[in-house]
């Protein structure tokens, strides 16, 4: 829903030229290929319309106003052949290629990837086909938090230092912070 961000939708705000949402799909079609599902909520034909030209694929969860869970778990239903789900965020533009590929490569066919930098938990997540069906189990909290929490032993932790995996973009501050930020780089790059 964006709530914290105003009344803007922050997947729709401006990112190196194009909206986060573009910005993030890119980057993952660019790590993975052309076998991403974007799974809409919130103004989904406006993040739709910026997505357009893509090759993505998309599924409205229409129970998006219950929270993220319910997007995980409507990715999750989604019939897959792939040996394992990367679950990402809409609003982490400082996620790289590289940082997702880091993460496929580390990433244990067995476990649940996260990755962690100290106690912070990051994103996206990485989830066995062997998995899914367990995380979906739970009718009142389906999904990867209560799964993953209740079974440490299923999970990985992968530890990272990229900005990428635990910089979202959820208030207006932020957002200026890490915009600023970006140009300053671009600055710094230019000289």
């Amino acid at each position: 829903m964006s709530k914290r961000m105003g009344q803007r939708n922050k997947l729709l705000l401006d990112w190196e030229g194009v909206p986060m949402i573009r910005h993030i799909a890119q980057t993952y079609l660019d790590a993975v290929g052309p076998a991403v599902t974007v799974i809409t909520g919130h103004e989904s034909d406006e993040v739709q319309a910026a997505l357009a030209g893509l090759p993505l694929r998309f599924h409205h969860n229409p129970d998006f106003e219950s929270g993220q869970q319910s997007s995980v778990a409507a990715a999750l239903s989604l019939h897959s052949a792939a040996d394992a789900t990367l679950i990402g965020l809409g609003d982490l533009p400082l996620l790289t290629v590289a940082n997702l590929q880091d993460l496929m490569k580390a990433h244990a066919p067995d476990r649940i990837s996260i990755p962690y930098k100290g106690d912070q938990r990051g994103n996206p997540i990485i989830i066995p086909q062997i998995m899914r069906a367990r995380m979906l189990a739970d009718s009142v909290q389906p999904g990867c938090k209560r799964f993953t929490r209740q079974n440490p032993d299923l999970v990985q932790k992968l530890p990272f230092e990229a900005a990428g995996f635990f910089t979202d973009i959820d208030t207006p501050e932020t957002y200026a912070n890490h915009r600023k930020g970006a140009s300053n780089e671009i600055a710094i790059q230019a000289d």
